[in-house]
């Protein structure tokens, strides 16, 4: 494989103009955002979620990126399986800690609706904190597909094949998760 600069024009183009990269680290930067906002909803921790993502590099990197057909779709999927790996020892950890076990909000950016930046921050945080202390009820599964479904709206049959579960078992896991 060579490799190019940067700087190279010889770079190929896309429908709409813009270089295409075929750099691993351009592509899986591309997608970073939505990694760590999947990693960060499943497992309530922005630390957690950095080291999810960093696993994921891992493998991305390590990973014949010709048999991908589409990297958004197998980064999440990647993203999603360690989270739930990492959610499991995480739950595991937290039967032998002492003391009550609170997530650790991130405020996320609520728009122009609340004109008092205060008012917008403090519902902000309250917002997060009880969507992650709500999340803290589900298994590691059923918070998978709620996070996957009701947070980035993926389809059904897209999470099925994330988690490798028929799309009538994630179906029924997202039933389950919203009530």
């Amino acid at each position: 494989m060579t490799h190019r600069s940067r700087l190279d024009t010889g770079s190929p183009v896309g429908w709409d103009g813009g270089v295409v990269s075929e750099f691993p680290t351009d592509v899986f930067e591309e997608h970073r955002p939505v990694l760590v906002a999947v990693a960060y909803r499943m497992l309530g921790r922005v630390a957690d979620a950095e080291d999810v993502v960093q696993d994921a590099w891992l493998r991305w990197t390590a990973r014949e990126r010709e048999q991908v057909a589409e990297p958004r779709a197998y980064l999440v999927r990647i993203t999603t399986r360690l989270a739930i790996d990492r959610l499991r020892q995480i739950q595991t950890r937290r039967e032998s800690y002492v003391g009550p076990w609170l997530p650790e909000p991130i405020v996320t950016d609520i728009g122009h609706t609340i004109p008092d930046p205060a008012e917008r921050t403090v519902l902000a945080e309250s917002v997060s904190f009880a969507v992650l202390v709500i999340l803290e009820s589900l298994s590691p599964l059923e918070r998978a597909v709620f996070v996957l479904r009701e947070a980035f709206g993926l389809p059904y049959g897209e999470i099925a094949a994330a988690l490798e579960r028929s799309e009538a078992a994630v179906r029924q896991l997202a039933g389950r998760a919203r009530r």
